[in-house]
């Protein structure tokens, strides 16, 4: 797949790992763009595009201090919004730490917590299922409901064996919640302040199955995952085999999820709402390492080691209204790895032998030789099919991200420009 610049560190790599900053007191420090060698016009640039694509907050965090704050339109530092599905994450964190402190393991059977008979399916079919497949998404329930958040009994029908299917199924993560209260016996705001207000001074709440907070506590929730569990020297999470494997592929079927986050870097991905693979990266134009919390509508928590950097964005959907992942991604991670003044561009020679070009186009793309493609997909996973030879043309199709896939299984993702 195309990779729109190359990925050049913003400082340079050190052999000991970085001494991060925590913030405290509602104080947060922070870092000029100067100091990190960003051009101004890229960050202008990066603004412009954030404005432009319906977000409403953005953070980046460099060695924990703010690099870079920005709110939209009427949103301020103290606005609160929804995170949508990048809470995920955040109840996989809890589900870690549950089991830390001993009130689960995550290979129980999901029955002892919430009783036989809470699927539809044969009892041997549901005693299968465990806390692990609802963190990996490989209940096995069938997809093909009308309503794929009804946690009823009649709406988790038996389709594959436990571990056996991968399909972003959101029901069986719905029900970790009553996992988690019943295996603390507490509610779920008040085990999530139990864990986190006191030691990382994380504030927020859950409303039904939403979280809702500021941008800067998403930040902080961040900040805590880059470092591995830890918060100014105090131990938040110790379990770090739980954290390595949280995100680090959890199973084969979609090596780009771990438990309830997504990873970069991967072979292959499976684009939520539909049952197949895509090769390639989610993030071409991102770090590898790359890690995030994604939630409907584009809100985002990224994690890059490799960078030392948190990045949060909130808003309303970019272009089309998308679940967990979206075009979105590729292009913000394209303005972001350009903030350096020293980013280098691929030459438009290499672009013409391998890849799609030109990239972003107001039209009209060329393919690479001996490239078929088999379908155009929207933002949403909507299947367009045009025929293309040695170009393809989209133009009066709304602007936005697409990707390609050609008959050879390979992918690329395409921007079309207005």
């Amino acid at each position: 797949m195309l990779r729109y610049f190359l990925l050049v560190l913003f400082l340079p790599l050190a052999t000991i790992k970085a001494q991060y900053y925590y913030p405290s007191n509602g104080q947060w420090d922070t870092l000029s763009p100067s100091a990190l060698n960003w051009c101004p016009q890229e960050v202008a640039r990066l603004d412009s595009f954030l404005l432009a694509s319906n977000s409403k907050s953005f953070i980046i965090l460099k060695n924990g201090k703010i690099a870079h704050e920005a709110y939209y339109g009427s949103f301020t530092q103290d606005s609160v919004w929804y995170w949508a599905s990048a809470a995920k994450t955040l109840t996989a964190f809890l589900i870690g730490k549950a089991q830390e402190d001993g009130l689960l393991t995550i290979n129980d059977s999901t029955s002892q917590y919430l009783g036989s008979g809470w699927t539809n399916a044969p009892a041997n079919k549901e005693a299968l299922i465990t806390i692990k497949h609802q963190l990996q998404m490989t209940t096995g329930l069938d997809y093909q409901v009308a309503d794929l958040d009804c946690t009823a009994d009649t709406c988790l029908l038996y389709r594959a064996d436990a571990g056996s299917q991968w399909y972003y199924h959101n029901a069986p993560y719905l029900l970790l919640r009553d996992v988690l209260q019943t295996a603390t016996n507490r509610g779920l705001n008040n085990y999530t302040q139990q864990v986190l207000a006191g030691s990382i001074g994380f504030r927020g709440i859950w409303l039904d199955n939403l979280y809702i907070s500021n941008a800067r506590q998403m930040a902080r929730f961040g900040l805590l995952l880059l470092s591995e569990g830890q918060w100014n020297g105090n131990v938040v999470l110790g379990d770090t085999a739980y954290l390595r494997q949280m995100t680090s592929p959890s199973q084969n079927l979609n090596p780009a999820y771990g438990y309830l986050t997504w990873l970069n870097g991967q072979s292959s991905f499976i684009q939520p709402g539909l049952p197949w693979s895509f090769s390639g990266m989610i993030i071409p134009s991102a770090p590898a390492d790359l890690y995030m919390a994604a939630g409907k509508n584009d809100q985002r928590i990224y994690v890059v080691p490799s960078l030392d950097m948190v990045v949060v964005r909130q808003g309303n959907a970019a272009d089309s209204v998308s679940l967990a992942l979206s075009g979105f991604d590729d292009q913000l991670w394209t303005y972001i790895m350009n903030l350096n003044c020293q980013g280098i561009a691929l030459q438009e020679e290499e672009l013409k032998s391998d890849y799609i070009y030109p990239n972003p186009s107001q039209g009209i793309f060329h393919l690479p030789q001996g490239k078929v493609v088999r379908a155009v997909l929207n933002a949403r996973g909507q299947t367009l099919r045009r025929a293309a030879n040695s170009s393809l043309n989209l133009s009066g199709l709304p602007p936005g991200m697409y990707m390609v896939v050609f008959e050879d299984g390979s992918s690329q993702r395409i921007l079309l420009s207005p």
